[in-house]
């Protein structure tokens, strides 16, 4: 799976990476970077990737399986 981040979405609530810090940080500013930009389906941090992008207010995180 893919992860990628509409950055002109994202307003920094951080829930991402509250929710999954190994996938998710934020830049300087308090919007999401993806750490883990392409996860192998079954992975430990699959999991985390997905609450993060369905915890986004803005759904500004995009997943392609």
């Amino acid at each position: 799976m893919r992860i990628t981040v509409d950055d002109a979405a994202c307003v920094g609530h951080g829930r991402c990476y509250a929710l999954a810090p190994d996938v998710f940080a934020s830049d300087d500013f308090g919007h999401c970077t993806v750490l883990v930009p392409e996860i192998e389906a079954g992975s430990p941090l699959e999991l985390g990737a997905r609450q993060g992008a369905e915890n986004c207010p803005e759904r500004a995180i995009t997943i392609t399986d």
